[in-house]
């Protein structure tokens, strides 16, 4: 009799749920139709009246954009994710951290462009009455303040962190809703770009009282012979005033779908707002393991039940994979040597800034696959989750790093979610702790630190290692002597790594950040006006290194798990070694576009096994006929020949891990290189083009889905009379849209061009840099077709066709 008053009262609290067998928790985008309008941080009046009203003193009293009935028409409407720092002009500037931000307007030098307020009605129907409901940010920059109704929900400072509100309280049901944001970029919390506002996803979340927390399920897998032991930790919450009785089933879905096995709890009781944890595990036998070639993706599938009705249920994607790591001999994965051949990356991609849309991700995962990187480190910031995403999918491992290091309730509330959102992905192989933190990395005090995050990591995933990226050369003491894997921040800073493995031989130790080789793609002379440097591997800080000296030192130990290359793309900000006009790094392996630089194939060929031949500069030298050309060979060839207009130059053997060069006399014409490997001769040529004549569109993919969010990356190229890619091209490509889309930016990779990145639809252009620029188009909802058409001038034409294909749309609020 007990048992069934429990059932009927758990019922009666969340009838509403059970209206059959599906799953009732609902996932809704809340991305579209919002309202936006920069604020001010010096002036009041300019700030729609913040700050000049009690607005915290009564629960709803609400005043300005706070108010559900402000009148906000005038305001923009957009969709996010949204960026509004790289819409902004740029501005010249000898405030350093003006600089470090690419010469945007952020900071609190600039009021008029550092505060963004956002407004966003939505309706939530009364059938949802019973259930609770939440708000989840992704990421908002940066410090910000969320209202819903007029009341204040809370806020949260780093632009890095996603965050949630419970809202169940506040929601009008069957009424407008009005959710408020005021987002205060005012505060730089990074040294690079970092752009403003929402731009990461919006979600609401609508689930039963009777449910599986945020966070709430933690998938381990155990390898044992032939068969993997899948542990699944699920928490569920009692929300409501009721003892609840209920079965948790847990079901392991194959990377086909199908069920491979279930486990299934019976008899469970929760009391009234309790919060539980159950340990469940499932046998699937002779599992396929996630790899860096075959990333086989299983996924839980955790269910409670009340009187055999699903009222609750969370799928969760995993990887059943084993990591290892040895003092002496690496990192193994699945119980294979695999050597680190990674990268760090900042967020920012060129046209977009930070607001990249989900395809995006995708995108420069394949370009750094297709270099032959394997690893990604998150610097200095949890990623988006969408990244993760990709490199679950694609094979990637990441090196998943916090924003800064503390243990306050902050930073280490930051830290936890990191840890607590990332954990079940199985491209995540090692956790980072923080990075460079000069003033407290050999102290007292950054050890005390370093020993709370550790043991609260250790609480929420004990099945990972964890590192700090240190840039304090063989320093021992304070954070480095903590963490079982040392990162060392570039071997030329003051760094000894033989010496200090000698000294520390139980330490595992990687290079955390290495390189900073610095090249402007396509420039082969220094120009400190323009800001370049020559897209050869001969310029680095004093604290970095060339690529190919970096590499030949890991590569040569294998005690060393590998190294994490500053950068692989180009970023916004932190233009080095020069400042105006150059607004973004020259760091990358990339530029911001993604196209490759020339240390692109130096890589590819030592990393993958592909066939690499490839030589440059370009041919085209007018008025240098005479002159010494210096050409250079990247190639995993054994030997390469290089010929002028049919004439050799003489033949060279490929060291490992390096390349060739020629000093060549400029002579029009064709430059060919022959290479012989395996006793296969591979043949690549550069020639001597005449005048721009036809524009060459090259889209990423020619359909993608007709769902508002998916995006073609488009690359731009001219080509001349005899179909020849002129290399050196710098025309202004203007872009006409049509068909149910729009462009969303466009870029060059140019690190001083001054060019907007976002136009106006119809007024959209670029000038290309080196013989490329890209326009990213982002489809609408209707099937059909998008036609892009490129043209410049006397240039012939060029028009992509886009298929729009009818795709699922994500549920949406």
């Amino acid at each position: 009799m007990k048992k069934s008053v429990l059932l009927f009262s758990l019922i009666l609290c969340i009838a509403a749920v059970y209206a059959n067998d599906g799953n009732p928790r609902e996932k809704l985008l809340m991305d579209r139709g919002w309202k936006f309008q920069l604020g001010s941080a010096s002036s009041v009046e300019k700030d729609f009246g913040y700050g000049a009203s009690a607005l915290f003193a009564k629960a709803g009293e609400a005043y300005g954009p706070v108010a559900p009935d402000f009148r906000d028409n005038d305001w923009r409407q957009l969709d996010l994710p949204h960026d509004w720092m790289v819409e902004q002009e740029f501005v010249k500037s000898d405030n350093g951290n003006v600089l470090s931000h690419g010469f945007k307007p952020a900071g609190r030098i600039y009021p008029e462009t550092t505060i963004g307020w956002y407004r966003k009605a939505f309706t939530v129907p009364e059938t949802d009455k019973g259930k609770k409901l939440r708000i989840r940010f992704d990421g908002v920059f940066r410090d910000c303040k969320v209202w819903l109704n007029g009341h204040y929900m809370g806020s949260n400072m780093s632009g890095y962190s996603e965050f949630s509100f419970d809202v169940t309280d506040y929601i009008w049901l069957g009424k407008k809703n009005v959710l408020v944001v005021r987002a205060d970029a005012t505060q730089y919390e990074g040294w690079f770009y970092e752009g403003a506002g929402i731009y990461r996803h919006v979600w609401m979340e609508k689930y039963a009282p009777l449910h599986i927390t945020e966070y709430g399920v933690f998938v381990r897998t155990e390898l044992r012979d032939n068969t993997a032991i899948i542990i699944a930790e699920t928490e569920i919450s009692n929300q409501c005033d009721k003892s609840s009785g209920f079965e948790l089933e847990s079901q392991v879905l194959s990377p086909e779908g199908k069920r491979i096995d279930v486990n299934l709890n019976k008899g469970l009781t929760a009391y009234s707002f309790q919060t539980i944890t159950f340990n469940s595990e499932i046998k699937v036998k002779d599992p396929k393991l996630w790899s860096l070639e075959t990333p086989v993706l299983y996924t839980l599938v955790s269910l409670v039940k009340v009187g055999g009705k699903v009222v609750d249920s969370v799928a969760t994607p995993f990887g059943i994979r084993t990591l290892e790591f040895d003092k002496d001999k690496g990192f193994f994965l699945n119980g294979k040597r695999v050597e680190v051949l990674g990268v760090c990356c900042h967020q920012d991609h060129a046209g977009v800034g930070s607001a990249l849309p989900d395809r995006l991700q995708n995108y420069r995962i394949e370009k750094l696959k297709e270099m032959g990187c394997n690893a990604y480190r998150t610097s200095h910031n949890p990623p988006t989750r969408e990244l993760l995403d990709a490199c679950d999918k694609l094979g990637m491992l990441v090196f998943d790093e916090t924003r800064l290091m503390g243990s306050s309730q902050e930073y280490m509330g930051q830290f936890e979610r990191l840890v607590l959102r990332d954990r079940n992905h199985p491209c995540v192989f090692i956790w980072s702790i923080g990075n460079e933190e000069w003033v407290i990395q050999g102290t007292e005090t950054g050890h005390n630190i370093a020993i709370s995050l550790i043991a609260r990591l250790k609480q929420l995933d004990p099945t990972r290692l964890y590192s700090y990226a240190g840039n304090n050369g063989n320093e021992y003491k304070g954070v480095n002597e903590l963490v079982p894997i040392r990162g060392f921040n570039y071997m030329n800073n003051n760094a000894d790594i033989d010496k200090y493995h000698k000294e520390h031989p139980n330490q595992i130790l990687m290079g955390s950040e290495e390189g900073s080789t610095l090249c402007t793609r396509g420039i082969y002379k220094k120009d400190t006006v323009k800001g370049y440097v020559p897209d050869y591997d001969v310029t680095y800080p004093d604290w970095g290194a060339l690529a190919e000296t970096w590499w030949k030192y890991y590569s040569a130990r294998q005690y060393l798990l590998g190294a994490f290359v500053w950068t692989g793309f180009d970023y916004r900000g932190e233009p080095t070694p020069y400042g105006w006009p150059c607004i973004n790094s020259h760091f990358g392996i990339m530029d911001v576009c993604g196209f490759p630089k020339n240390n692109y194939y130096y890589y590819q060929s030592w990393w993958t096994a592909k066939d690499v031949l490839h030589i440059y500069p370009h041919w085209n030298w007018k008025g240098r006929e005479g002159d010494t050309i210096n050409v250079w060979c990247n190639s995993n060839c054994e030997s390469v020949e290089l010929f002028l207009n049919g004439k050799s130059l003489g033949s060279k053997k490929m060291p490992l891990n390096s390349h060739l060069e020629w000093n060549v006399v400029y002579q029009p014409g064709t430059l060919e290189a022959r290479g012989m490997k395996n006793g296969r001769k591979i043949v690549t040529k550069v020639e001597t083009t005449g005048q721009p004549a036809t524009i060459v569109l090259s889209p990423d993919r020619g359909s993608i889905r007709a769902d508002g969010e998916d995006v073609s990356v488009i690359n731009v190229s001219v080509l001349d009379e005899k179909g020849r890619e002129v290399s050196d091209a710098g025309n202004l490509i203007k872009f006409e849209l049509k068909g149910d889309g729009r462009i969303i930016g466009v870029g060059n990779g140019d690190p001083s061009s001054h060019e907007a990145d976002k136009y106006d639809q119809g007024n959209y252009q670029r000038k290309m840099f080196s013989g490329k620029c890209q326009v990213i188009v982002q489809g609408g909802r209707n099937s059909g077709m998008l036609e892009l058409t490129a043209s410049s001038g006397s240039l012939k034409p060029a028009t992509s066709v886009i298929q729009l294909e009818p795709g699922k749309l994500r549920p949406e609020l």
